[in-house]
């Protein structure tokens, strides 16, 4: 039996990378999934990489910095499974420009995604994970992606580094806000380092860009050096801490911040 037997998760930006192997090792651990993202058919992919395990998974499309669209995901998540436990805020993006040379419409799209979108998040889910926590002695689970930049200052990434200490002080706070309402619902981010995923190589071009180097695969040593475990990470080393973190296991834990960094920020 899976740490996530019975339950139903809601996964945004799991067409790939971290939302993609969150997704098929939620549902590898007995969660019914529904992948949000507006990348259909990458999306569809990952919904057919879980059916074909044997496991249940839908797809919806999902823009996370709409409000009728995370509505819409939800009540479609309810309608098909019969309720939500677990809300995965998955997705973001990854600017990679200097606080002096980005635009304020680059801007308002890191914003929009990175920020609004796990707002809204939280927000538009409470109701139906509140029902469902009811129902459970642990409660319910929210899952913030956050990063170490949300953590620890950022050189060459100030801005991104902004949006994701935002995700990180709002974990916290919506975890006591909700606690607050009497609501069983536990709220938790994640922090990973620098992951081995399409969003890890766009860091890689980014930083190349930055020095003036145009030598990515410099970019990329230089980043594995910056891990003592000597690797990058694996965006399947992420998934298992959300499980862990969606679980009942986690069951005392909410408004906490899990680092998954590979040594990074011990340093």
């Amino acid at each position: 039996m899976g740490k996530l037997e019975g339950k139903v998760a809601l996964i945004t930006g799991g067409a790939r990378g971290i939302g993609a192997a969150a997704a098929k090792k939620m549902a590898a651990e007995g969660a019914t999934v529904m992948v949000g993202d507006i990348l259909e058919a990458q999306a569809k992919e990952t919904v057919s990489a879980i059916v074909s395990s044997g496991s249940q998974a839908e797809f919806t499309e999902l823009d996370v910095t709409s409000e009728t669209s995370w509505q819409s995901a939800i009540d479609a998540t309810v309608s098909a499974f019969g309720k939500l436990d677990i809300l995965v805020n998955n997705a973001g993006i990854f600017l990679g420009k200097d606080l002096l040379e980005a635009s304020m419409e680059e801007w308002k799209r890191l914003v929009d995604i990175n920020l609004t979108g796990v707002w809204l998040g939280v927000k538009l889910s409470t109701p139906a994970l509140a029902k469902a926590g009811e129902a459970s002695p642990q409660g319910s689970a929210i899952v913030n992606l956050a990063s170490v930049a949300g953590v620890v200052g950022s050189q060459l990434d100030p801005l991104y580094s902004l949006t994701k200490g935002g995700v990180t002080l709002f974990t916290k706070s919506a975890a006591l806000n909700l606690s607050r309402r009497g609501y069983k619902i536990r709220v938790n981010s994640i922090h990973p380092g620098v992951i081995d995923t399409d969003m890890g190589a766009q860091t890689f071009v980014a930083r190349a860009n930055q020095t003036r180097s145009n030598d990515t695969e410099r970019a990329r040593q230089i980043a594995i050096s910056g891990h003592p475990i000597g690797r990058l990470g694996l965006a399947e080393d992420i998934a298992n801490g959300i499980c862990f973190l969606a679980s009942d296991e986690a069951g005392f834990m909410t408004g906490s911040a899990m680092v998954v960094d590979g040594g990074m920020t011990a340093q």
